[in-house]
């Protein structure tokens, strides 16, 4: 991120994904902004191929494909889970753990049950084998090729069983620290924790990364 950041003058973006349940996310937190959004599904955009090793490569992947394909400004978030014992996997392939064999479609109950998996191959056997962290990435693209990047990260632990019905993909095996319920088990107001008036309480990583992309790019309604 450079020493200047562009503001988002335009009040029509692009949310650069296809994952129903982030791209949900991401509407409830642009709500208060008054800005118009439609994802890249609704736009009738192909998903691009995520080749970068990192978040920011994957996240500006998918933004530039969206502000190209549309010339409307794109915001793109790459996320994942990273757990210390298993030197950050699964990482940028996070989604790709939950891959059926197949090759079907996603099984998020499968992906964290591979975690967990992994973790016993492993030999975890106490509390500091299960710390993990979620992390976001945002992109921000302008058709013109100019790109911000906006990173939130939230530490926690992974449970087993899985606890909670709401939110999406691992939700509920991460229970972020000084919380006694999973993501899974948080309604989205919970979860993201997300005032534009208070907004070093946000929790999520989603909502941390947020934070930084809405106070240096957005535009309230009334201003």
């Amino acid at each position: 991120m450079g020493f200047r950041v562009r503001k988002l003058i335009e009040r029509e973006i692009v949310v650069a994904s296809h994952n129903e349940g982030k791209v949900r996310e991401i509407n409830e937190l642009m709500a208060p902004y008054g800005y118009f959004v439609k994802s890249a599904a609704e736009h009738g955009l192909p998903e691009p191929v995520e080749t970068g090793a990192t978040f920011e490569e994957n996240s500006a992947i998918k933004a530039v494909a969206a502000a190209t394909a549309t010339r409307l400004p794109a915001l793109a978030d790459d996320s994942g889970l990273c757990v210390d014992f298993l030197d950050g996997a699964p990482g940028v392939y996070t989604a790709d753990w939950a891959e059926k064999p197949d090759g079907s479609g996603r099984d998020f109950g499968m992906a964290m049950e591979r975690v967990v998996n992994a973790l016993s191959d492993k030999g975890a056997v106490n509390a500091n084998d299960r710390r993990a962290k979620f992390i976001s990435v945002l992109c921000l693209a302008w058709p013109d090729g100019h790109k911000e990047f906006f990173r939130g990260e939230v530490e926690g632990d992974i449970v087993w069983p899985p606890r909670g019905d709401n939110g999406f993909g691992y939700d509920p095996i991460f229970m972020p620290d000084d919380h006694t319920r999973t993501f899974g088990e948080m309604n989205s107001n919970e979860k993201h924790h997300f005032n534009p008036s208070q907004p070093e309480q946000a929790l999520s990583h989603r909502a941390r990364a947020f934070v930084l992309f809405a106070g240096n790019c957005l535009i309230a309604a009334d201003d």
